[in-house]
């Protein structure tokens, strides 16, 4: 996929980003965060949203859905360090955009690190595949029941 398909997400935006972050959110934690006992915080991620794309040093970057307009297909949000967030719509999911997304982020950050929920094999699986590695570091992680979250590093060669 063409790196140049991403574009630089807007404040305008924060609503799609939402609604692509819980669509993932809700199809692949559910076993972490069950909907019936933790709804998902739409205020508060919305909040979050509002604020990251509006804080210096961020950038997020978004695809546009082809075959969904105005729905977001995927996206990544990073500063020079820190993977903040990654998500792919679920109809979506196997097509290569979540690889192409952190790529499209890698390349602009220095050491390379993200934090991950640590029973998200999913996803641990796909950072591991591509380079990731676990540094023993955990933390809580910000929303209920504050499941443990892991550290990986992506190391330079």
């Amino acid at each position: 996929m063409d790196p140049d398909r991403f574009r630089q997400a807007t404040p305008e935006d924060a609503r799609a980003l939402l609604d692509v972050e819980r669509a993932a959110g809700i199809a692949a934690l559910g076993h972490i965060f069950p909907p019936g006992m933790y709804p998902f915080p739409a205020d508060e991620v919305l909040a979050t949203w509002n604020a990251a794309l509006t804080e210096p040093g961020v950038r997020v970057l978004v695809l546009d859905d082809d075959a969904e307009p105005g729905r977001l297909a995927c996206f990544v949000a990073y500063d020079s360090r820190l993977l903040r967030h990654l998500a792919v719509h679920p109809s979506r999911w196997g097509t290569g955009l979540a690889r192409a997304a952190m790529d499209a982020a890698v390349a602009q950050m220095q050491d390379p690190r993200l934090w991950c929920l640590a029973d998200n094999d999913q996803a641990i699986g796909f950072y591991e595949h591509l380079g990731w590695r676990r540094t023993g570091r955990t933390q809580a992680a910000e929303y209920p029941p504050f499941p443990d979250e892991v550290e990986m590093v992506l190391p330079r060669d």
